[in-house]
């Protein structure tokens, strides 16, 4: 903030606003175009449109694998997509799951393993800084990333079915998805406490 005084004239106050150019790059117009496509896609399945669900959830999903990629390749890592993406998809999978349990496709104990686990994760995160007084540099672990992969497929696979096929392997990969949750839920946990203890930041990078 800078004054800019002239004779005969009361100075003037200018506010030097941030940069939008760096904010908003391709990676965080991708996960944008994420969260855009969330209510677009409950629109769909609230109208028991499920082929243009799948399209739309597909889409939602390539995003997903787009905006981490083209942000390491340009360099281009902000504060901001560094929120909005892990928020986007907790919004995307979580949206999904609800409206697939409503539609009866989705076991509701399923929804619950998700719900526990993020809630376990966000919750830990929370009294763990509260405690230490730090901030946690938390990064996606392998069990996060595979769960995330089994949740997009179980989520594909349930908009498959709905859309009048049947994979009979849409069974086994649900209880796949559970799984690979619960473990990467687990995961999340003993990294915490390792920080905890120990203060070990590596714990976090694997």
């Amino acid at each position: 903030m800078t004054p800019k005084h002239q004779p005969g004239r009361a100075p003037i106050l200018r506010v030097a606003r941030p940069p939008l150019r760096g904010l908003l790059n391709l990676p965080n117009l991708l996960t944008l175009l994420r969260l855009f496509l969330v209510p677009v896609f409950l629109g769909f399945v609230s109208r028991h449109e499920y082929t243009c669900a799948l399209y739309v959830f597909a889409l939602a999903a390539l995003t997903d694998s787009l905006d981490g990629t083209v942000a390491r390749w340009f360099h281009s890592k902000t504060e901001l997509g560094a929120f909005l993406d892990p928020f986007a998809d907790k919004l995307m999978l979580l949206s999904a799951f609800i409206a697939l349990t409503f539609e009866h496709v989705m076991p509701s104990w399923v929804l619950g393993v998700v719900i526990i686990r993020d809630v376990v994760i966000v919750v830990g995160y929370f009294m763990i800084s509260f405690v230490t007084g730090e901030r946690i540099p938390v990064r996606p672990s392998y069990a996060g990333k595979a769960s995330t992969f089994f949740q997009l497929s179980c989520i594909i696979g349930a908009l498959i079915r709905l859309e009048g096929s049947y994979p009979r392997e849409w069974r086994m990969l649900l209880y796949a998805m559970v799984a690979v949750t619960a473990f990467s839920g687990m995961h999340y946990v003993y990294r915490g406490l390792v920080w905890l203890f120990y203060r070990e930041p590596q714990m976090f990078e694997q």
